[in-house]
């Protein structure tokens, strides 16, 4: 039982920040960036790109990956999602979008990397750190204390910091915001900057921790929006609540069903809350999210 609530906390602080990171582009533009999965993903294969292809040190090469990725997630808004926001294009128009470039830059991937399983772990396998009869190794506990730390490092910036104010106020009221001097569409593109970092940066940690296929970040950004809405949309305490709920529930789920239902039971979880309590854990209302 030690292993498990060791395996739910790795997950629980990957879900939260990889559903912060989503949030960020959420809120100001009000639709699923559902390419945001495509930056966690590449974010992993550049790092394998610098680490052991071109065998760069590990810190420049991690600050590469995640300028790299980053770069990519604003591109997104700068080529595609700002001119169709320019015509007035609806958010399902912008998922839709959104949901081809994930597929043309997965299949990228697929092109330069294959579909084969990579790693950027090159030294022998340990077995880690035993604590309470469980094994944690040396980078999962990195994992999880960045996660957390960049998750409120995130919070506070959001709160307290200009651009964080200017993200929320647009997000609230876009129109009135460009009337008082705050311009939108360069609130957006930090909020695309910086989500993609977190983004990013999930998806380094995820690789150095377990291996990496093209399709692997869909997966995890699942996870992260399945969060986001069970905690109640615009709440860091509900995103807390809805991931750890969730990542309770799935390894519990492994552990005593089977591994392959992990999947099934995010699906589960997020169909019987919009049934049950259709509201979220923070109390504020579902309907008004738009896909």
């Amino acid at each position: 039982m030690g292993q498990i609530v060791i395996n739910i906390i790795l997950t629980f602080s990957l879900v939260l920040l990889i559903g912060q990171s989503f949030s960020l582009t959420y809120y100001p533009t009000r639709f699923f960036h559902i390419a945001h999965a495509v930056t966690i993903t590449f974010a992993g294969y550049f790092t394998y790109l610098f680490v052991v292809q071109l065998h760069i040190f590990i810190g420049l090469a991690i600050i590469l990956a995640i300028v790299c990725a980053t770069v990519i997630g604003l591109l997104s808004e700068v080529a595609i999602y700002k001119p169709l926001r320019k015509y007035t294009s609806s958010s399902m128009i912008l998922m839709t979008s959104s949901l081809g470039l994930m597929v043309v830059l997965q299949n990228m991937i697929s092109i330069l990397w294959g579909d084969d399983t990579k790693s950027v772990r090159t030294g022998e396998i340990k077995v880690g750190h035993e604590f309470l009869g469980a094994y944690i190794t040396d980078i999962q506990v990195i994992t999880i204390v960045v996660s957390l730390g960049l998750f409120v490092i995130c919070g506070l910036f959001m709160q307290y910091g200009r651009i964080g104010r200017n993200i929320r106020a647009v997000a609230s009221n876009p129109e009135l915001s460009n009337i008082v001097g705050i311009s939108a569409n360069n609130v957006i593109l930090w909020a695309f900057g910086i989500g993609s970092v977190l983004a990013a940066a999930a998806g380094i940690l995820i690789v150095f921790d377990v291996d990496m296929t093209p399709t692997m970040g869909f997966n995890w950004l699942l996870y992260g929006v399945a969060a986001m809405i069970i905690g109640g949309i615009g709440s860091n305490w509900g995103l807390i609540g809805g991931a750890l709920l969730l990542t309770t529930v799935q390894h519990l789920a492994a552990y005593y069903v089977g591994s392959q239902w992990i999947d099934a039971v995010a699906y589960i979880i997020l169909i019987l809350f919009l049934i049950a309590k259709p509201l979220g854990f923070s109390g504020k209302r579902l309907k008004k999210i738009e896909i």
